[in-house]
């Protein structure tokens, strides 16, 4: 039986007066990888921010665990276990990528756990760790996304929200990208991901939901998806 996680009921939030997410419903269970499909301008970051609390809904309700956290601030519902992996991955450029991975941890006490954590995202990423000391700033536009991504993982979240991982790296880092979040999500990570390559989100994810101007058009399971006129025609070119 299907745990849900993750419940998002008709939420509406506006961007000053624009009213960016209309009525927006969805779920996401225990064990998942739920992606969120839909062009530039559909809402699916101001989606995850109302989730995240950077912003927040005027109507509409949004469940964690059972716990209603629509109007908790940011800090505190990172602290109930949701970590985001924003877009542009905003990470601490004059600090180092280990010091970006320890702020990843802030909140942990676990120092066994903490050096688990860190040993998995070093073999994740080799890359962070042939360079663990320089400062993040030195890094190209991918491996700053692998960092941002185990720096969110540091955090040791029961919810991961990825915001377009994919978005302005090389094709040959994307596949890195998205093969570690299949090797997150097997350690039994939920992951919530925004992502405009339909093709590799649906590959990989159980289901999906896509956004239109704001709103849910069209839900279902990934594979499904993948076979959908609709989303070939929109988003798979053919």
């Amino acid at each position: 039986m299907s745990v849900e996680i993750l419940e998002v009921k008709s939420i509406n939030t506006y961007y000053g007066n624009i009213h960016a997410v209309k009525n927006v419903s969805f779920s996401v269970n225990r064990g998942e990888i739920v992606t969120i499909l839909g062009s530039n301008g559909a809402g699916k970051t101001t989606t995850l921010h109302t989730i995240s609390g950077l912003l927040k809904p005027t109507t509409g309700q949004i469940l964690y665990s059972g716990k209603n956290i629509d109007q908790l601030p940011a800090h505190k519902i990172t602290a109930l276990g949701l970590a985001q992996s924003p877009e542009g991955r905003q990470i601490f450029a004059n600090l180092t990528i280990k010091e970006n991975l320890d702020m990843g941890a802030y909140l942990r006490s676990d120092k066994a756990g903490i050096k688990t954590d860190f040993d998995f995202v070093y073999a994740l990423f080799p890359k962070l760790l042939d360079r663990k000391n320089q400062l993040a700033q030195t890094l190209s536009g991918g491996e700053q996304q692998m960092l941002a991504i185990a720096r969110a993982y540091m955090s040791k979240p029961n919810l991961l929200l990825l915001d377009e991982p994919s978005l302005g790296i090389a094709p040959i880092l994307v596949s890195t990208i998205f093969r570690a979040i299949t090797e997150i999500n097997k350690l039994g990570m939920t992951i919530l991901l925004v992502e405009q390559n339909a093709n590799l989100a649906l590959k990989i994810s159980h289901r999906a939901y896509v956004l239109t101007n704001g709103e849910v058009t069209l839900s279902g399971e990934a594979r499904d998806l993948l076979n959908n006129p609709e989303i070939k025609k929109a988003y798979l070119g053919h």
